[in-house]
């Protein structure tokens, strides 16, 4: 038997080992299928015999629970036909395992199909016959099309993805971050496209072929002038542009900070502590040393400022007013994040950070402008800080200045009785220790 008759058996032969293993699956789904519906018509007409009998001969007091138990098991039954004739109405195709299978069949389908035609070839030569497959023609045809397909996901990604994950900036900084952000997104897709349809365009050009000569170009300086220089003056505008954007954010005049609505943001796991800063608007000072039970954030109020601080279980912030926020740790790396507004710091153990942004949008109008009546701003940490990192989270909103002010009355006090009875037993702690050791030193 000649070599072409042999391979021609062993392509048949997969092709029907494929098919077989196919055919062995629906089988033995479409088995499992009705052996279940068997055991459950059997279960039925079980417990309906039981129901029957009892039915006729009556029913003693001693068999009252087996009669119902009878019932609950017809009931039970027929609710589980009935899940398995809704799950016999729904196809296969729809579960993973069936797609890995077809993926895994298709994979080896392939695989055995290639080994074939190389040997094939490889049998040909043998013969001193040419190769009937131009391999160089193929590889260059699915460069071309992975092109095509790549150029397709690159518009699918600004069109779609884009528009779901990128929404309007709801600041007076985000504008620029975004002017900022869409700049170098333009010029990186440019250079991408152009240089993949370079790169696939030339696979394909310059594939291999018989009738063509490599020709090797190793240097020119005028191309290498060109892609250095380039590349060069605009990286550095990128990064100038990304310097002055990012210090005109965070160089904030002493007059602008004293305007600024102030609140403090302790991040620790996993959740955000919020405190404002009462009418004098100033942040009470913090030292670990003082952290009670009924003193969380170790707050010295032995300092006036601190008696106004209030306690807030949310962010709420009046539109259209600079907003100063000190971010505080109280374990380890946290970050503030908001992105609507394109904020975003770190909280570092031991070491405040600051950021002062303007919301230029209350909720209200941003729900009406992304058409989502459940749309709400949300502070966030961009930190990996341990298990429970995705549970820090914390609502803001944003209101008029009269809503603001209507709100910011109802929050409680940190400086409460609870703590004003603590200072005082400390108080006397300390002046019973101060006693006790002046009357020590005056006996010695």
């Amino acid at each position: 038997m000649g070599l072409n008759k042999i391979l021609k058996i062993r392509l048949i032969n997969t092709i029907m080992i494929i098919g077989a293993l196919i055919g062995t699956s629906n089988v033995s789904l479409a088995q499992s299928t009705d052996s279940t519906k068997a055991s459950i018509t059997a279960a039925t007409d079980t417990a309906a015999a039981v129901n029957s009998a009892t039915n006729t001969s009556g029913v003693s007091s001693s068999s009252a629970p087996l009669i119902s138990t009878a019932v609950d098991t017809t009931a039970s039954s027929i609710q589980i036909e009935q899940a398995a004739s809704q799950v016999d109405k729904s196809p296969m195709y729809k579960s993973a395992a069936y797609y890995t299978m077809w993926f895994f069949l298709l994979c080896i389908f392939v695989g055995i199909i290639g080994k074939i035609l190389k040997v094939y070839d490889l049998s040909g030569e043998i013969q001193g016959k040419k190769s009937t497959v131009n391999w160089s023609k193929i590889q260059g045809v699915l460069f071309v099309v992975a092109l095509v397909f790549g150029l397709y996901g690159v518009y699918w990604s600004y069109s779609v993805q884009g528009a779901m994950s990128i929404t309007e900036a709801a600041s007076e900084h985000g504008k620029d971050i975004d002017f900022m952000f869409n700049i170098t997104l333009i010029i990186t897709t440019i250079v991408f496209i152009i240089t993949h349809i370079l790169l696939f365009g030339f696979s394909f050009k310059y594939r291999g072929s018989e009738k063509k000569k490599a020709y090797f170009y190793p240097h020119n300086n005028a191309v290498e002038r060109l892609w250095t220089i380039i590349p060069a003056i605009t990286l550095t505008i990128l990064v100038l542009l990304g310097f002055f954007t990012w210090r005109n954010i965070t160089n904030v005049s002493k007059t602008d900070q004293d305007k600024a609505l102030k609140l403090e943001v302790t991040g620790e796991q996993f959740k955000w502590s919020i405190r404002y800063s009462g009418n004098d608007n100033l942040i009470g000072l913090r030292n670990y040393k003082l952290t009670t039970p009924t003193n969380n954030l170790g707050i010295d109020y032995t300092k006036r400022e601190s008696h106004d601080d209030q306690l807030a279980g949310e962010i709420v912030l009046p539109v259209n007013r600079p907003v100063r926020v000190t971010v505080n740790s109280k374990d380890v790396l946290h970050s503030f994040y908001i992105s609507d507004f394109r904020v975003q710091v770190n909280a570092v153990p031991g070491m405040p950070t600051y950021f002062q942004f303007t919301p230029i949008y209350t909720t209200a109008q941003m729900r009406e402008k992304l058409n989502n009546p459940k749309f709400d701003y949300i502070l966030l940490c961009a930190k990996i800080c341990g298990s429970g990192h995705y549970n820090m989270q914390a609502k803001v909103t944003v209101v008029s200045d009269a809503e603001y002010q209507a709100w910011i009355t109802k929050q409680p006090l940190f400086y409460n009785d609870d703590v004003k009875k603590e200072l005082q037993m400390a108080a006397q702690k300390a002046a019973t220790n101060n006693n006790i050791a002046l009357n020590t030193n005056i006996k010695r």
